[in-house]
């Protein structure tokens, strides 16, 4: 059970703060809700308070974690396909896990092919959600802006091209 100022990741959607825990009456069903409030983007997020293990809410990572995250960025890419479409579905996969450094290496790996080749509408759409996720982590935890976050994740990834 989380609590109200908890800094916690919802999967597919970022970081963010607990701003409230209320109830509510959803299809004819009342349920706890935590409203999380995701600093990056300004949007709030409603997530129902008994299924945070089932959709991989988690507490934000702490600063003695940044070094993992930060070796995550600056490793070797990972083989993909070639295939676009599988390309995609796999990265998907890796962002539903909710684990940073799975959100770390599709960031990585489709920064580096946008930099060789230009990646497809839906990749780019991918890309820019997954930089989203870890921005909005990275922003709470260093206590730094977005822009500064931004250029941090740029130059860890292409560091080893």
């Amino acid at each position: 059970m989380f609590s109200i100022g908890d800094q916690i990741v919802y999967p597919m959607h970022g970081a963010g703060i607990i701003e409230a825990i209320e109830e509510k009456m959803i299809l004819g069903e009342s349920r706890r809700y935590y409203i999380l409030h995701i600093p990056f983007g300004d949007m709030k997020v409603m997530i129902p308070c008994d299924s945070t293990d089932s959709v991989g809410v988690r507490g934000i990572i702490t600063k003695s974690q940044l070094s993992a995250i930060e070796k995550a960025l600056t490793d070797d890419s990972t083989e993909m396909s070639d295939n676009w479409n599988r390309r995609y579905r796999d990265n998907m996969e890796k962002l539903k896990t909710g684990d940073l450094t799975d959100v770390c290496e599709v960031v990585r790996n489709l920064m580096r092919i946008d930099r060789i080749k230009k990646l497809s509408t839906g990749e780019k759409k991918l890309l820019s959600n997954a930089k989203q996720i870890l921005l909005s982590e990275l922003i709470l935890v260093c206590k730094k802006n977005s822009d500064e976050i931004s250029v941090f994740i740029e130059e860890l990834v292409l560091r080893n091209i």
